[in-house]
């Protein structure tokens, strides 16, 4: 074992010594505190604050956005309200500005509001809200008559409205106008006043103020703005509905007065020859007519108006949407008025060409013609006495059938017989069939034979019996019930047919399934070839 060296072993004692008392000395010169870089769990301190402040600015975001959300929807909710309000109250422009007016008063969180219209040069008050602790003066359940303020004359903050015709927003009216009456009388502070605007002329102002100085949000001037373009909305739709109800009442009135000519002329029917009856009809018709057409056409302008006025509005997408959809209807539904009512006239027109006294002039008349012109004028007449009636009408015309010498207006009348009879026949197989698969149905046909034309009148009717057949041109013989048939159609179409044109006139019928009334006709002189008439 080699022997010790003292001298070296405290050398080494010492250097571990001072090893030791460096290590200690570092640790002490550390900063209090500080441990190592990780925690228990093994995340830095740094990270964890940094996570911290992310969640709460989160949070904050979050109850914001909460909030402008909560906001939206009781904007929306109100909007809503007032546009139920506005589609339930027609016509009525108070409810509809109560319902905007308490709503805005409420969202906005405004002391109180007026709804005013600007008539000649000064406001009428036709709306008011307000809240707790105001002026009775601008309390809503008081029964004073309407109030009428002029912009200039102590109401600095309307007049500035008038002049700009541009929102009003005023922070403190104290301050801007110490001698506005809305300050002294009421004690408004701030102030928000919306111009109501149609097609940029003023009709009126929607207002709210607070009696605190606080301004109001965007959002709440943007919901006031809404409620101004649905209130000039409201008041002309109002206006338009007014005007159509008066012209609908002319209508009414007009039909009335049609109605009541009809009827007087029903009773007319059971003394006098068909020419009397429709002359008759002819010019007690034209004039309530003349109404009809006239108001009808000027409505359908009335709802281009109310489009070009909607053009201006500012709408939502989905209020825009059912507007034009309702003023497209409206329109539609005139321009079918306008348009039956012109057919109605000319109507009238081939009414009073063929009711003129006496048989007329004898002339060369185109058969095709003629027999067209009977069907569609025994067509529209059936129509107007029943707006429900329905046949078809089937036409074979032959190209040569050409003309004929005779006197149009009787030859008019014998075909219009023929044919209302046949549109009785089918109606009534109809209504007496058993399902609903009959369709009634009416031909007319006609067919050059040279010196002589024929015309076919054939329905798919009741059919005629064989002791009914012979009596079927007998004066005052009918099988229509009492009030509905004078028994003289028949009876005068075979005159005008036999005694004063010289032709003839057959019928074939078979109960329960047709009758066919055929009628020859000579041409007379100078259309033994069919030529038509020049």
């Amino acid at each position: 074992m080699p022997a010790l060296d003292p001298g070296a072993e405290m050398t080494r004692v010492v250097k571990t010594g001072n090893k030791a008392t460096k290590a200690r000395a570092r640790r002490r010169s550390a900063p209090k505190g500080r441990k190592s870089a990780k925690t228990k769990c093994g995340i830095a301190p740094s990270v964890t604050r940094r996570e911290a402040v992310s969640v709460a600015d989160l949070q904050a975001q979050l109850e914001r956005r909460t909030v402008e959300l909560d906001q939206a929807l009781e904007q929306q909710a109100a909007t809503s309200e007032v546009l139920q309000v506005i589609s339930s109250s027609p016509g009525e422009l108070g409810p509809v500005f109560e319902a905007m007016l308490e709503n805005a008063v409420r969202i906005c969180s405004a002391s109180f509001g007026t709804l005013l219209l600007y008539e000649g040069d000064r406001f009428r008050r036709v709306a008011r809200m307000a809240a707790q602790n105001v002026p009775q003066s601008y309390a809503p359940d008081q029964e004073t008559p309407p109030h009428f303020i002029a912009p200039f004359d102590g109401t600095p903050s309307l007049g500035r409205l008038v002049e700009t015709k541009a929102l009003v927003h005023i922070a403190d009216i104290a301050t801007e106008y110490p001698d506005d009456l809305i300050y002294k009388v009421a004690a408004a502070r701030t102030v928000l006043i919306v111009p109501m605007l149609k097609e940029s002329e003023l009709v009126g102002a929607f207002a709210v103020y607070r009696k605190e100085v606080q301004e109001f949000s965007d959002k709440q001037v943007e919901l006031l703005e809404n409620f101004a373009a649905q209130a000039v909305i409201a008041i002309e739709n109002t206006r338009l509905l007014r005007e159509l109800r008066e012209r609908t009442d002319d209508l009414t009135r007009s039909l009335d007065d049609l109605r009541a000519a009809q009827d007087r002329l029903v009773q007319t029917e059971k003394l006098a020859s068909l020419g009397q009856l429709t002359a008759g009809i002819a010019h007690e018709i034209k004039n309530p007519l003349n109404f009809v057409n006239n108001f009808s056409a000027l409505s359908a302008e009335l709802t281009d108006e109310l489009n070009d006025t909607l053009k201006a509005a500012a709408l939502n997408d989905k209020l825009r949407e059912e507007v034009n959809e309702l003023t497209k209807l409206l329109k539609e539904n005139l321009e079918n008025v306008v348009q039956h009512g012109k057919r109605a006239d000319s109507i009238v027109k081939n009414m009073l060409l063929h009711s003129r006294e006496g048989p007329g002039e004898q002339r060369p008349a185109d058969i095709n013609s003629l027999v067209d012109e009977s069907l569609n004028l025994a067509y529209h007449g059936a129509r107007a006495e029943k707006p429900g009636f329905s046949i078809t009408l089937q036409r074979d015309f032959d190209a040569n059938a050409g003309a004929a010498e005779l006197f149009p207006q009787e030859i008019t009348r014998a075909l219009l017989n023929l044919i209302s009879n046949g549109f009785y026949a089918a109606t009534r197989r109809k209504a007496e069939a058993a399902d609903d698969t009959f369709e009634p149905v009416l031909s007319a046909a006609t067919k050059n034979l040279g010196k002589t034309v024929e015309i076919r009148i054939r329905d798919n009717g009741v059919g005629i019996s064989p002791e009914v057949r012979e009596k079927i041109f007998d004066p005052f013989f009918t099988t229509k019930p009492a009030g509905e048939g004078t028994g003289l159609g028949l009876s005068m179409t075979h005159d005008i047919i036999v005694k004063q044109h010289g032709g003839r006139i057959d019928v074939e019928t078979e109960p329960g399934a047709f009758t066919e009334f055929i009628i020859t006709l000579p041409r007379g002189d100078g259309t033994a070839s069919g030529q038509r008439p020049k």
